[in-house]
């Protein structure tokens, strides 16, 4: 039978529910403003009865109830949320991070301010006008040597304005891997000590919050996905990779390449193996410096190349008013000094390739002709060797527009002297140098015989650049240049010889006898009119072209990260409010419940109080 006592006990342990209700629900108003905290709720439930239903129960009307107790405190989590938004995450601070940095790069660019490079290239081809019309004015070739040294140095300006950013990225890099491991570290940490808290039969419900707080953070750096279905194997996975199990975790590393020139590579630290990281803020990071921002330093180094190799090609062919001829307008820094190109490109000491930026054939072409030819030219292209065919039908100038549409990175145009020219463009991959012609081979007699570029037809005349003295494949006056410094656009500057005499600065070329005639001003127009002919910048066709696309390309991906962003605040402000309206504290809401859990806590205390009087009168005043 039931205990005298027992109705003490009953209202013991109601006083110890409701005492645990209202701590719990103090401790949720105290943390209302923490972040990543989740209200906790106590579920309460009938204490077990006292008779069980088996025959050693007592002879009684059922069974004699014992009051309540604490089953569980629980925190108020949707999991399937919780997940939603940790896996969108990434998205938003993928783009986040893209408009801030496109920000900086369109400021670099300032177009169309002044002191844009494409101004100071507009004032320098006026400024060769000029000199076309006055071709003996020495105040126009003063201009000249002026914007153009303004030129060159806008033009190192922007490449040093893009490194920074560049270096910039790669700082933040080191810091985001730094931040990626230290999460990792911590959430294998707090894992132990969940693990720790379950085997004891304890529900951690602040700990389980900070793992989910740290984990809400991570995602925000990199793409993950939490693996909840089994508590003592909490995962963290990132693009298929385990970066978090259990207790146990791993680690990126940051690794600085053999190439000088190339920035830090993100690797996992125990396999040094390369890291493919594609969201969040570290994904957008990686893709910024390798791909956006390398891609804008390469175009501007096809600009500076080309735009350098055009101006120079007819000023060295003219003369000046000094009669000095033979000049290079600016000057670049060549990658190698030996004459054939020839380098040293696994470093071990013997000249192993050959690194040349322009082949020219050595027969004059007419760009409307048919050639009559048919074959196959085949040239580097971004992840390998491409083929362009040409058919008998086709004209020089149909074989050269299929050489640039093509994938290819060798471009094709025709020179002041209608001869073919084949120039390297940058490398894709950034495995492969830039401007170096990797690969030009034909099948047929169109770059041997018809343009004289090669020495010969097929695969044993070809010309590839992974071997040294590659040149001696070239037709026997097929002219060539070896590549430029890597970066010609932080190097590039007014010949020294101009700038010290600018008489130096030709206008015209020298006659038969070796003087220029009175009021000859070809050379000068002819560079005058480079600004809108077609030299293939790249993919672009003219210098104007080059300046258009790139303004707009910057600004139109400037414009999608911006929108993309916005969009995504508005998918995660939804997600995130939808999680505060199920965890987050309601102040009033846990008022209203601390009054509710006091009431209960005295109408406890009063029946412990009726239950003290009733024991004292049996015990004190039935004998009496």
């Amino acid at each position: 039978m039931a205990s005298s006592f027992a109705g003490i006990e009953m209202g013991k342990r109601s006083l110890m529910a409701h005492t645990t209700a209202i701590n719990t629900a103090g401790h949720n108003v105290s943390n209302a403003d923490t972040e990543g905290y989740s209200r906790q709720r106590v579920q309460m439930r009938a204490f077990d009865p006292l008779y069980r239903p088996d025959l050693s129960r007592a002879e009684t009307p059922g069974q004699v109830g014992q009051g309540m107790t604490v089953q569980d405190v629980t925190r108020v989590r949707d999991e399937l949320l919780d997940a939603r938004i940790t896996a969108q995450a990434h998205q938003e601070s993928y783009w986040s991070t893209r408009e801030k940095y496109y920000v900086m790069l369109e400021q670099i660019y300032n177009e169309p301010a002044e002191t844009s490079v494409r101004s100071h290239m507009d004032q320098f081809w006026q400024a060769w006008q000029e000199l076309a019309l006055y071709p003996d004015s020495q105040a126009a070739r003063q201009a000249i040597v002026t914007r153009g040294d303004t030129l060159a140095g806008s033009i190192r300006q922007r490449y040093a304005s893009l490194n920074g950013v560049a270096t910039f990225i790669n700082g933040d890099i080191d810091a985001t891997v730094r931040q990626v491991n230290d999460y990792a570290r911590q959430i294998a940490q707090v894992n132990e000590e969940i693990i720790k808290s379950q085997a004891m039969g304890d529900n951690p419900n602040d700990l389980l919050d900070r793992r989910d707080l740290l984990v809400d953070k991570l995602s925000g750096l990199v793409n993950v996905s939490a693996d909840r279905r089994d508590a003592d194997e909490f995962m963290v996975h990132i693009d298929g990779h385990i970066l978090v199990q259990g207790s146990k975790f791993r680690q990126f590393a940051v690794v600085s390449p053999t190439d000088n020139n190339a920035f830090n590579e993100v690797v996992w630290a125990d396999t040094q193996n390369a890291a493919q990281i594609t969201g969040g803020s570290l994904g957008a990071l990686v893709e910024l410096r390798d791909v956006d921002v390398r891609n804008e330093m390469q175009s501007l180094n096809t600009m500076t190349m080309n735009f350098a190799d055009m101006v120079n090609d007819i000023h060295r062919n003219a003369m000046g008013a000094n009669g000095t001829t033979g000049l290079d307008f600016f000057v670049q820094q060549d990658f190698v000094e030996n004459v054939n190109g020839n380098y040293d490109r696994d470093g071990d000491g013997a000249l192993d390739s050959s690194y040349v930026f322009r082949l020219t054939g050595s027969n004059a072409l007419a760009a409307t002709a048919q050639t009559g030819l048919e074959g196959v030219i085949t040239i580097a292209g971004k992840t390998g060797n491409i083929t362009v065919p040409y058919y008998p039908t086709d004209t020089v100038e149909t074989i050269i527009n299929r050489i640039n549409d093509s994938d290819g990175e060798v471009k094709a145009y025709l020179d002041r002297n209608s001869n073919l020219v084949l120039k390297a463009t940058t490398a894709s991959d950034a495995a492969n140098p830039d401007f170096v012609i990797r690969h030009v081979e034909d099948s047929g007699h169109f770059l041997s015989g018809y343009a004289g570029v090669l020495a010969g037809r097929g695969a044993e005349n070809a010309y590839d650049f992974n071997q040294p003295d590659a040149v001696a494949r070239l037709a026997a006056n097929a002219q060539y240049a070896v590549s430029p410094m890597l970066n010609p656009a932080a190097y590039i500057t007014v010949n020294g010889a101009i700038r010290s005499d600018v008489l130096s600065v030709a206008a015209a070329y020298p006659s038969a006898a070796g003087s220029v005639e009175p009021g000859d001003s070809s050379a000068a127009s002819q560079i005058a009119s480079l600004r809108n002919t077609p030299v293939m910048i790249g993919r672009s066709r003219t210098f104007d072209d080059y300046f258009a696309e790139s303004v707009t390309n910057v600004g139109l991906k400037g414009e999608q990260a911006q929108n993309m962003l916005a969009q995504q605040n508005v998918i995660m402000g939804d997600l995130r409010n939808l999680r505060e309206s199920i965890s987050g504290v309601n102040i009033d809401e846990e008022l209203a419940d601390i009054i509710k859990f006091q009431h209960g806590y005295n109408a406890a205390a009063r029946f412990i109080s009726v239950m003290d009087e009733l024991l004292d009168t049996v015990i004190n005043r039935l004998g009496v």
